[in-house]
């Protein structure tokens, strides 16, 4: 007789009632995340342990009829990470993403995480990711601005009005205790204008929307893109004042001066080594020209920058084996292109919350493995 075997089912309803929306403790919980990464208990995909995922790209043209083609952010895509620790956990991100979506009255991208028992291999839970990858990406930013910027920082600048950037708001709110103001800049003045309306009711913030992105971000002590754009953002080296904080969770180009006096702190290093080396296997003219970070890829290639290899992480600035901030006139770029360790580990803290509730629905596997040894 085999071993008998069940995971738990939780949909969004059960995740919204176990805290999946409490960014306080998530920013908690990825703080402790950071550590790990820093102190070396964690696996990722690839064969140096470090890559972000695996990506089921289209084809731009196929014979097939009902085979979908190439179109921007059409993909799906597998995280999968072991995070060690008190979490002790195998699991993955699974989630496809099309961007006609929304017409379709459907997020751009649908997600779902799955938990394993990391020695037996066994599913421990298939949970609604939507608002886990959401939250955790927008709790990142909240970690960087607990250990890098200015403790008085007033100013807030936003640079896009989507969900992400909404949850990235949220979480330097609560960590910047000084914030007074935080404008919001997008292409549309009504977007933006919602945004700033919505959080400055929240947090009692004085709030604006605006079109106009240097005057933004001048002011700004803290400065978060996360831009949906697919056209990158540009900024001025001038624009970024002494002592700001600049949040990558988007796409943005930045005077190469800039890079080459502020410090570069990365969500973690040992990917981004993993992305640099991916960019080298392509051909000369399509490298380092897509995704977040590659204009200091690029100037890394070029000697103007050290390598990837003497960078510094967050987790090791939390650790404390790499310095943080050293004044309050150092400016500050902080890089997160996402880790598949946040959905896995934000994910067991919320599956363990449903579980002390009550909440979600047991589903049978087996009750004897038919395949016994």
């Amino acid at each position: 007789m085999g071993k008998a075997t069940s995971f738990l089912y939780l949909n969004e309803e059960d995740m919204i009632k176990a805290g999946v929306l409490d960014s306080a403790r998530c920013i908690d919980v990825e703080e402790e995340l950071f550590r790990i990464l820093s102190a070396g208990d964690y696996v990722m995909g690839g064969d140096k342990h470090n890559a972000h995922g695996i990506a089921l790209k289209f084809p731009k043209e196929s014979p097939f009829p009902n085979m979908p083609i190439d179109a921007p952010d059409r993909r799906f895509m597998a995280m999968p990470a072991y995070v060690g620790g008190r979490f002790h956990v195998a699991g993955q991100k699974w989630y496809g993403s099309n961007i006609i979506n929304p017409g379709r009255g459907l997020p751009r991208s649908i997600l779902m995480v799955m938990l394993n028992d990391a020695d037996t291999c066994e599913p421990l839970a298939l949970m609604s990711g939507n608002l886990i990858s959401s939250v955790r990406t927008g709790c990142v930013p909240g970690v960087a601005t607990r250990h890098l910027a200015r403790k008085d920082a007033k100013i807030c600048t936003c640079i896009g009005a989507g969900p992400v950037s909404k949850a990235c708001a949220e979480a330097i709110a609560l960590e910047a205790k000084n914030l007074e103001e935080l404008i919001v800049v997008d292409l549309f003045q009504e977007k933006a204008d919602a945004f700033a309306r919505e959080m400055g009711e929240k947090f009692g913030l004085k709030a604006r929307g605006t079109t106009e992105m240097e005057s933004a971000v001048r002011c700004a002590d803290i400065v978060s893109v996360a831009a949906s754009s697919v056209k990158p953002i540009y900024m001025k080296n001038d624009w970024l004042k002494k002592g700001s904080v600049i949040m990558f969770t988007g796409r943005c180009n930045i005077d190469e001066e800039y890079f080459s006096s502020a410090k570069i702190v990365w969500d973690h290093a040992g990917m981004h080594e993993v992305y640099y080396d991916e960019h080298l296997q392509l051909p000369e003219n399509e490298r380092f020209i897509n995704g977040i970070g590659v204009q200091i890829y690029r100037m890394m290639y070029e000697g103007k920058l050290p390598p990837i290899t003497e960078s510094t992480s967050l987790g090791d600035v939390i650790n404390g084996t790499r310095p943080g901030r050293e004044s309050e006139d150092e400016r500050i770029c902080f890089i997160t292109g996402g880790l598949p360790v946040w959905d896995v580990g934000w994910g067991y803290e919320i599956y363990s919350k449903a579980k002390e509730m009550g909440l979600g629905v047991e589903l049978k596997l087996w009750d004897s493995p038919y395949l016994n040894g």
